[in-house]
């Protein structure tokens, strides 16, 4: 494991040769400062960002969920996670998809093994904040009307089932599936927002629409307490993309100028678009707009210019305006907080936006069509591939784990009494208002 990734590192940072694993302080402060900033993201800043949009008796049965599915799918990450999408497994076909269950509960890494040059322990950690955020992200989807139970057992399973293996397709080194085919992804438009997103999308078909929508009005309790929680994940995402240098080098200082561009540009676009469209400019829209921003660059970030990045941000402002706006209400499905609006589509445009905007530059560029021979025809069809598999696989995971949850807890559904009265006083006995 500890000569994987050592290999792993050195294609994620091409401008430094390691002729062996050397330990580096000004590395290690940076990637574990980056962990740290991660770990904002989800218990505060996502969990922020949701609870305000949502009705206010339910608002902290979402924190409750986001929060839980947090610490829930660490430990599941810590346990078996990590060993599925950075193993090693002997299997060279199983290796296209499954790392294998060698490195279960951390068996085989010491705390003095590195991962380039800073601890591996450092990486397993930084890594396990993306599982347990990408969990997190899904629940936006079906908040006010899924079992807190049902919703536990799925984020366990997920994180096994789903998250694991398409990380280790796409990152878990020499022998994975779209790793060998090149595909491109900086810091996790597949692996993080396309999945999570995609399966939000699939559980609130499953689970059904909450009960009024969309004819009764649903009130969020608080736009300033989303606002802020757009502020706390922008703040995080340098965490989320610059650590995903793996270093404190120049293409973390590349991700984190094309991380403020694209998000300060898609911000603009959704305030301007709500101008146009409604004739009023709404702080949830600029919130929404800085998501959809972070989100479209994040698999762009350390291969594209700072002028990729403002095409980057303001066409994935556009779209995910669209997914929220028009899509939802034209198919009619009830994403409760548009996971699916902005999370997948903004990912999915930003995955294949890389193969578009990369910057032909073999000290930026990771194993492909484009560095390999400048074919960037070549390397959109791979990111194509990339987006298929990985939509096709959450797809088809998602259902299942979906109905093993369902059958384990009596349903997924929280009863009609339940759902009128509030998740937050039946189901955790607390209320967000003092009565």
């Amino acid at each position: 494991m500890k000569l994987k990734l050592s290999a792993l590192m050195a294609m994620f940072l091409p401008i430094f040769a390691f002729a062996e694993d050397k330990l580096d302080t000004g590395d290690t402060a940076w990637m574990m400062v980056s962990t740290a900033f991660v770990l904002l993201m989800t218990p505060a800043g996502l969990a922020l960002f949701y609870g305000g949009m949502t009705r206010a008796k339910n608002v902290l049965n979402t924190y409750a969920m986001v929060m839980g599915a947090f610490v829930v799918a660490f430990v599941v990450w810590i346990i078996a996670g990590y060993s599925i999408a950075f193993g090693t497994n002997e299997s060279a076909m199983l290796q296209n998809v499954f790392g294998g269950f060698g490195n279960v509960m951390l068996d085989g890494i010491k705390w003095t093994d590195l991962s380039g040059t800073y601890p591996s322990y450092v990486f397993i950690a930084f890594q396990g904040t993306f599982a347990a955020i990408t969990v997190a992200i899904a629940a936006g989807s079906v908040i006010e009307r899924m079992k807190f139970s049902t919703w536990m057992v799925v984020v366990i399973l997920w994180g096994l089932l789903v998250y694991a293996p398409v990380t280790h397709m796409v990152w878990g080194g020499d022998g994975a599936l779209l790793f060998d085919a090149g595909a491109l992804d900086f810091a996790g438009g597949t692996v993080v927002h396309m999945n999570g997103g995609l399966a939000g999308l699939v559980l609130a078909l499953l689970v059904g629409k909450r009960a009024g929508y969309p004819k009764v009005a649903m009130k969020p309790y608080s736009i300033l307490l989303t606002a802020v929680g757009a502020a706390l994940l922008w703040f995080g995402w340098y965490g989320f993309n610059g650590g995903s240098a793996f270093g404190a080098n120049a293409i973390a200082g590349l991700a984190v100028m094309t991380t403020t561009v694209a998000t300060a540009a898609a911000a603009v676009t959704w305030m301007l678009l709500e101008w146009f469209v409604f004739k009023k400019p709404t702080l949830l829209g600029i919130a929404s707009g800085i998501i959809a921003g972070l989100v479209a660059i994040t698999p762009a970030a350390g291969f594209v210019s700072v002028g990729g990045a403002f095409i980057v941000g303001i066409v994935g402002s556009i779209i995910a305006f669209f997914g929220v706006v028009t899509l939802k209400k034209k198919l009619g499905y009830d994403d409760s907080l548009d996971a699916f609006g902005i999370h997948f589509l903004a990912g999915l445009w930003g995955a294949l936006a890389t193969g578009l905007l990369a910057l032909d530059d073999k000290d930026l560029l990771w194993d492909g069509p484009l560095k390999e021979s400048g074919d960037r025809m070549g390397q959109f069809m791979v990111q194509l591939e990339s987006v298929v598999v990985v939509g096709l696989f959450t797809l088809i995971g998602t259902v299942i784990v979906y109905y093993i949850a369902s059958a384990v807890t009596g349903g997924a559904r929280v009863d009609e009494e339940t759902e009128s009265t509030g998740l937050d006083e039946i189901v955790h006995g607390e209320n967000v208002v003092n009565a």
